[in-house]
């Protein structure tokens, strides 16, 4: 009998990923034993300042990687738009799950769409990639806060506390929520976060009986989008730090990536769309798209940020 323990957070959208990847190993494995291991990290406990400003995305990462170091647990399961650029080392992708829907959703009780806010409207995101871009399209909104899960930032809009929320689309989908969805914010005019939407397996480095459990679930179209999107954003040293944006797609026969970085306090964006020939240069385009951006300004918020934060 095989037997493959899952580490994962407790909140209720990783929990339905990680059910989500059980399932779809137990289809491909018949007869394999799954366990989750659900734990909380340090980005689920401290809820009451910015990511940004305690250590970023990768507090959601470092209780399981621990357990998978401590043999508790022998994969994680992300949301690969929270996983770092650089792994801690010993660990490795193992899995990108197929992408779903990765754009950036609009939630309101009033209202439909952005431009129908009115005048001051108060908008709730802690994404500095969506406050930037927030202020370029309406730079009379105010921007507030917004930490939590899906439920408590729902809570949070239903209690009066905002006129609308950002957050992603496939987070709602994927915990039937979808209804709330008042409409999406999309490529190229909105971009969303790097790897937005899809699944990710993390597990030890040379692990081979757990890399061929896992292997069966990788998506190759998703990974080489993914992976363009990613060596764009590694090129530009992004985090949650620092308000980047990108988003690939193939053409009939090559990749097209759209990059983005933003000033989230001024609303200042920078941008640039390259296509490329062959789908198998992905990490090519990543960093071409980076360095056009650097050279047309990006550079210049970039080192602001980078100022700020010391």
């Amino acid at each position: 009998m095989k037997r493959l323990r899952i580490a994962t957070r407790q909140s209720a959208l990783a929990l339905w990923q990680a059910e989500h990847v059980a399932a779809r190993l137990r289809m491909a494995h018949p007869g394999i034993d799954i366990e989750l291991v659900p734990m909380t990290t340090r980005g689920d406990q401290v809820l009451d300042r910015p990511l940004s400003e305690i250590g970023g995305k990768g507090l959601f990462l470092k209780e399981l990687e621990v357990a998978m170091l401590e043999d508790r647990a022998d994969i994680a399961v992300h949301s690969l738009k929270d996983v770092p650029m650089e792994l801690e080392p010993g660990f490795s992708i193992g899995a990108v799950l197929e992408r779903a829907d990765a754009a950036d959703a609009f939630i309101s009780n009033a209202y439909a769409r952005l431009d129908e806010l009115p005048n001051a409207a108060r908008v709730g995101t802690s994404s500095l990639r969506r406050q930037a871009q927030l202020r370029a399209l309406r730079p009379d909104l105010e921007l507030l806060d917004l930490r939590g899960n899906v439920n408590t930032r729902l809570a949070k809009l239903d209690a009066g506390n905002y006129d609308a929320i950002i957050l992603a689309c496939a987070g709602l989908e994927r915990l039937g929520m979808g209804d709330r969805i008042r409409s999406r914010l999309i490529a190229p005019e909105w971009l969303s976060a790097v790897a937005q939407g899809a699944i990710a397996i993390e597990q030890r480095v040379g692990d081979e009986r757990v890399g061929g459990l896992v292997a069966v679930l990788d998506d190759a179209d998703t990974r080489r989008c993914v992976e363009c999107e990613r060596a764009m954003n590694r090129r530009l040293h992004g985090s949650c730090n620092v308000p980047i944006a990108g988003y690939c797609v193939e053409t009939e026969s090559g990749l097209v990536l759209y990059g983005l970085v933003g000033d989230a306090g001024s609303g200042q964006l920078v941008r640039a769309e390259v296509e490329i020939a062959g789908r198998d240069r992905g990490v090519e385009l990543g960093e071409q798209v980076a360095s056009l951006l650097l050279e047309r300004g990006a550079a210049a918020i970039l080192g602001k940020l980078a100022v700020c934060r010391t």
